[in-house]
């Protein structure tokens, strides 16, 4: 039993975060998840196009994903900066978009530092204008994504994983990991796998056996809203914080407030959707 848990425990530094490379040029198993979590979403969509009743043509939803792939990868990093490194990228402001440092001369450093919260908004406002220009129902077709995105977040948090980064607070629990980036080399919580665990597949399960009980457009948007805010909320407290921002307010993170400010938005429109749709039976 004891060399299981050991093999378990040093488990991460024996995973290279590199799918393969050749000199400087590497493919990461991250980016690979990314790709398996916009697959496996447009699969969900398309099955539910096909059985939830949906008036949506796959065509659609294949121009739809590059618009929220732009969103999520600009408002990812900005919202990156704006969050986590802001003073930092306010000296170095090329920084925010090229892949080099020019502390010192030029030098190819890749980019390093994406933000849920900011992927979020970016995806947000990329959906509102496409459905603009299309002339959607935004609420409509929020909900048609919202039951499956969840499932991609288990990928996305598993390459997080791979990577070695975002590990826990420090533990003694036997399940806990080394990871190969802590500068304290102590045994932390690997809150990565229990984001994958509850942030995916536990939301997922929930949202899709809800999905044919929705009472009023926008009301998985908002179960989305509030039930990832509140799942991220909890596990933040075995997720180690950023160490150059530490504790903002009291004992939480700054991921912590931007899921207080989450979960608020989606009570906000869980209300307004259900009082709009209960004021327009009403008029009839």
């Amino acid at each position: 039993m004891e060399d299981l848990i050991y093999t378990w425990q040093h488990i991460p530094e024996s995973i290279s975060p590199n799918l393969f490379e050749v000199g400087a040029f590497q493919i990461r198993y991250y980016s690979l998840m990314y790709i398996v979590a916009f697959m496996l979403t447009y699969i969900l969509v398309a099955y539910r196009i096909k059985r939830d009743g949906y008036d949506y043509s796959l065509e659609i939803i294949q121009d739809y994903f590059i618009w929220a792939i732009i969103g999520l990868i600009l408002g990812a990093r900005l919202g990156y900066v704006l969050f986590y490194h802001f003073d930092y990228y306010l000296i170095h402001p090329l920084e925010i978009l090229l892949p080099f440092d020019f502390s010192r001369g030029i030098r190819f450093v890749g980019i390093s530092g994406m933000s849920y919260h900011g992927g979020a908004i970016g995806v947000l406002m990329a959906s509102m204008i496409f459905c603009w220009k299309r002339k959607i129902d935004f609420w409509n077709f929020a909900d048609l994504f919202c039951p499956a995105i969840p499932l991609g977040y288990t990928f996305g948090r598993i390459g997080n994983f791979i990577n070695g980064e975002l590990y826990g607070r420090m533990t003694d629990v036997p399940w806990g990991m080394y990871f190969p980036q802590d500068p304290t080399r102590q045994l932390r919580h690997p809150s990565q796998l229990y984001e994958a665990f509850f942030e995916g597949i536990v939301l997922f399960i929930i949202l899709w056996s809800l999905r044919k009980k929705k009472t009023f457009d926008g009301f998985f948007f908002s179960l989305y809203l509030i039930g990832y805010g509140m799942i991220r909320f909890i596990i933040e407290f075995l997720r180690e914080p950023d160490l150059h921002l530490g504790f903002i307010w009291a004992s939480l993170s700054m991921g912590q407030l931007l899921c207080l400010l989450m979960m608020g938005a989606g009570m906000g429109v869980f209300a307004y959707r259900r009082s709009a749709v209960y004021v327009r039976h009403s008029a009839k």
